[in-house]
């Protein structure tokens, strides 16, 4: 029986607190994949990354690791059981829901979330014409929160009530930092972040739950929103609807629609500036292809470079920095013994960065995906959407909406990253850059974005 490699607390907890993304990956790539148990006092989770434990805990054993536990807690209490839950809730909802998210389902919205897209690109003209730099995350939010609610909520959501939604689920991503890191800590304790999520959590269901109600009581079952949807797949399955239920749904379809495009696009334009080669590159090609037309669903399948940056993105920046589960029985990983309560990581940010499956992994090198099929030497060694059963549904639209989101902005603007610094990533639902990024936008001559 092998044994982990252990972290002893005097050597976690400080680097955990002063760096807890970045520093729970180097745990994990210091002990080479093995399983590392990191010693927090009373509280001792092992940190899962080598592809084949991955393999184990995500897809082939994947019933006797739940998400349950006390890293679930915290989102729980934003999100309800819903599609982040276990057990007969979960998988009713996955079978609502699953439908809304497949590649040819997405494909068929594609030209709808092209033209909103466009629509919102060209609401950056006046920064760009006055030269005033924009929030890149924050832009990059409201394009993608955008996107998500006319595309999957239709009319229902109108767009004061979307800029509204927008910083209330990221203060519930962001304001859980302190929670995940230290989630032994009783609830009867106020811990840093607590006010301002409860008042976030309340603020979205003062939102969400008159959507939900009104579109009961229009009662359209053939409308091809959403929220309709939801109400009418609940009524079918169950005979009624529960609105708490329906209400934990669209929360969870939100998140997953809409959080790891958003982040993904917000640290690309620090590695654009730290890469010019690879920035150079990508404009070429987006000139190339798209030129000053509006861009559309069809320009992005002749978009190769592009998808090989996104590729290495999700490589070097996966949203989800760690995958929590909890053991329900008494199990082996990799020849070590993991006894019924333990809480196991996947830790995506871990895996990603071993060099035993990627060549030079600290380095942001779109090329390595020229051969995709090479590059990823194990199937579970590249996870930046989880695996196995509970795989995020929001991934074909990834792979729509972010590509249309970057050659909107490129095929029309050359953007400067006005503050060039070390980014540090902020734990939380995503992973997010802790510093804001503002980014000058200079128009390319001869492509007004009107």
């Amino acid at each position: 029986m092998s044994t982990p490699h252990v972290v002893p607390f005097y050597r976690a907890l400080p680097r955990l607190v002063k760096d807890p993304v970045t520093e729970l990956a180097n745990m994990g790539t210091e002990a080479k994949g093995r399983i590392v148990q990191v010693n927090l006092g009373p509280f001792r989770p092992y940190l899962v990354s080598h592809p084949e434990h991955v393999e184990q805990v995500l897809k082939t054993d994947w019933t006797n690791f739940a998400r349950e536990g006390m890293f679930w807690r915290p989102l729980h209490r934003v999100t309800g059981q819903s599609i982040l839950g276990e057990g007969e809730t979960w998988a009713s909802t996955r079978k609502i829901l699953a439908p809304l998210f497949t590649s040819r389902y997405i494909a068929s919205l594609a030209d709808d979330m092209a033209d909103i897209i466009d629509e919102c690109i060209v609401e950056l003209e006046d920064f760009a014409a006055t030269g005033r730099p924009i929030d890149g995350g924050h832009q990059m939010t409201t394009i993608v929160n955008q996107a998500v609610i006319k595309v999957l909520f239709g009319g229902r959501i109108s767009r004061d009530t979307a800029e509204r939604l927008a910083p209330e689920f990221a203060t519930c991503a962001t304001s859980i930092g302190f929670r995940l890191l230290f989630p032994f800590a009783p609830y009867s304790v106020k811990v840093p972040g607590d006010r301002a999520f409860l008042r976030s959590a309340q603020k979205i269901d003062e939102i969400v739950y008159p959507l939900i109600e009104q579109a009961q009581r229009e009662g359209d079952t053939s409308s091809k929103e959403v929220v309709s949807k939801l109400l009418s797949a609940r009524l079918e399955q169950e005979g009624k609807a529960d609105l708490k239920q329906v209400r934990d749904d669209l929360v969870s379809i939100y998140g997953a629609a809409s959080e790891t495009t958003a982040m993904s696009l917000t640290w690309l334009w620090s590695v654009l500036h730290d890469h010019p080669d690879v920035n150079a590159r990508l404009l070429e090609e987006i000139d190339s292809v798209v030129g000053g037309e509006p861009v559309r669903p069809e320009h992005v399948g002749r978009l190769p470079y592009l998808r090989m940056v996104l590729q290495e993105l999700l490589r070097v920046y996966p949203s989800a920095w760690i995958i929590p589960r909890q053991a329900v029985n008494d199990v082996e990983i990799g020849g070590m013994r993991i006894k019924a309560g333990s809480q196991v990581l996947v830790s995506p940010y871990t895996t990603h960065r071993l060099e035993e499956f990627w060549d030079r992994p600290e380095v942001f090198d779109p090329d390595r995906w020229a051969d995709e099929k090479a590059v990823v030497k194990h199937r579970y060694s590249f996870i930046p959407f989880g695996a196995g059963p509970h795989v995020c549904l929001g991934q074909h639209l990834f792979y729509v909406e972010a590509p249309l989101v970057i050659a909107n902005v490129l095929s029309r603007y050359r953007p400067e990253l006005t503050n060039p610094q070390r980014l540090t990533p902020l734990p939380g639902a995503s992973v997010r850059p802790k510093e804001k990024l503002w980014l000058r936008l200079h128009p390319v001559e001869g492509r007004r974005a009107a």
